[in-house]
């Protein structure tokens, strides 16, 4: 059996080994548009040691990904974060990231009160009179909409859009509640079920009642984890485990099918009996287009949210607070970051390294611009940004190494529709056996997520 994959980022890489398990004697060919493989997944070679430039951290909470990890024979190098606190710039200082809620959305005025007015705490604490929220079960709304129409604007700015721009590039108002925070639409549709009126503090409380009560003295599980040579341990296991024959600079423009199977144009040799397209959905669609038509013109949906990231290797760490990462308000309009992370203080086996290691992030969904600007400007907002925040003077303490990461059209931006986007898509293809896809866009962001949608792929294309 003859397989091709388009796209050699986490899915692909995931979806290859997920075949050549299956089916030991395939031919598996990847054909990756770009000049390395590993996607979103980049680990960039510093003096000081490997250092990840996209995304550095997974959730550690969920099993499947931690097994498929060790599958890999990578389980030893797996490091854990410090355990140091985050923190939220708002009103021209940094306060305790709020704990407890669901992304930043809280039960009660009590965990964000030191971040919004009184007047806002008293209607935080008040939602449960207003009338009942119109939701539909099994539907969705924008996450914005209902915070702020409950809440207020300074909890969707100052925290949930602060966490949520972290992990989406976008705002609140941008991503649907369904698709970002599934436990809360659980909530809110077990509300409208069970006849109770529905309301945000209701269902907050419910997500929080949910939740499993640790044991008297137990040491809390880690909830993140990364490799300690970077990503790059992961997707080069990957690439070795699937034994996949990887071509580089192959740009795929357009799959046929004929008699003896697909033919690719700009990449392939030969005809394949089955095609995965790991690729991002506009890619998705374009090569779509002559085959599954309807999927194409749903997947013409799905926009895409830029970002950048800049990192920076000081010689001296002495002034850097002793946090994991600053968030910041979406309503700080002086302050170009949208979040740093302080590597070295979050993570002990980068902190070994000596000296300070900090990722400086930039870029929202329909704000561009400022992932266009040039290496000097976004490296001069990195260095003044992390001072007005902690009073750490970069320049000072003597920037080593640098290196400036542009994601454009890096993640598809979750609203209240990419669900039913997803789900239609998914339809159509089921009308063109053969061909499937996966990547970030179907099965959601995060690399556990995207490594279960990848082997769900392979699966479905192994019959």
């Amino acid at each position: 059996m003859r397989y091709a994959i388009i796209g050699a980022g986490l899915a692909g890489l995931v979806a290859a080994v997920e075949i050549r398990r299956a089916d030991p004697d395939a031919h598996i060919d990847v054909l990756e548009a770009e000049d390395r493989i590993g996607g979103k997944l980049f680990t960039v070679p510093f003096e000081s040691g490997p250092t990840d430039m996209g995304a550095e951290a997974f959730l550690a909470r969920r099993q499947d990904a931690v097994e498929y990890v060790a599958s890999l024979g990578l389980g030893d190098e797996l490091v854990h974060p410090s355990g140091l606190r985050s923190l939220v710039y708002s009103g021209g200082t940094v306060h305790d990231l709020p704990a407890g809620g669901v992304m930043g959305i809280p039960a009660t005025s009590a965990p964000v009160a030191h971040l919004v007015s009184t007047d806002t705490a008293a209607r935080i604490d008040a939602e449960g009179d207003q009338d009942s929220i119109p939701w539909q079960v099994g539907g969705d709304m924008s996450v914005g909409r209902l915070v702020r129409e409950r809440y207020g604007d300074e909890v969707a700015d100052r925290v949930v859009s602060a966490l949520l721009g972290g992990v989406y590039s976008c705002q609140a108002d941008d991503l649907g509640i369904r698709a970002t925070i599934p436990q809360l639409a659980v909530a809110l549709d077990e509300l409208a079920e069970a006849g109770e009126k529905v309301t945000l503090s209701g269902a907050v409380a419910r997500c929080e009642a949910a939740r499993p009560t640790p044991a008297p003295g137990a040491v809390p599980a880690p909830v993140f984890a990364t490799f300690r040579g970077g990503y790059a341990q992961f997707y080069e296991a990957l690439a070795e485990a699937s034994g996949a024959d990887i071509h580089l600079d192959a740009f795929v423009s357009g799959i046929t099918r004929g008699v003896g199977g697909f033919t690719i144009t700009g990449g392939g040799e030969g005809t394949y009996d089955r095609v995965l397209l790991a690729t991002p959905a506009p890619t998705t669609a374009m090569l779509l287009r002559q085959l599954v038509p309807a999927a194409a013109e749903a997947l013409k949906a799905v926009k895409l949210a830029s970002s950048a990231v800049v990192g920076m290797k000081f010689d001296s760490a002495e002034g850097l607070p002793e946090n994991s990462g600053i968030l910041v308000a979406a309503d700080e309009p002086e302050v170009q970051a949208k979040a740093f992370t302080l590597s070295s203080k979050k993570w002990p086996h980068l902190g070994e390294r000596g000296g300070a290691l900090v990722r400086a992030s930039f870029g929202r969904f329909g704000d561009d611009a400022i992932v266009r600007a040039d290496e000097d400007a976004l490296v001069d907002w990195a260095l003044d940004d992390l001072e007005t925040l902690t009073g750490f003077d970069g320049r000072a303490a003597g920037l080593a190494e640098i290196y400036v990461q542009r994601w454009f059209g890096g993640l598809p931006r979750y609203d209240e529709t990419h669900l039913a986007t997803v789900d239609t898509v998914r339809t159509a293809l089921t009308d063109a056996p053969g061909i499937d896809v996966t990547g970030a866009w179907t099965g959601g962001v995060g690399v556990p997520a995207v490594i279960a949608d990848a082997r769900a792929a392979a699966t479905r294309l192994l019959g």
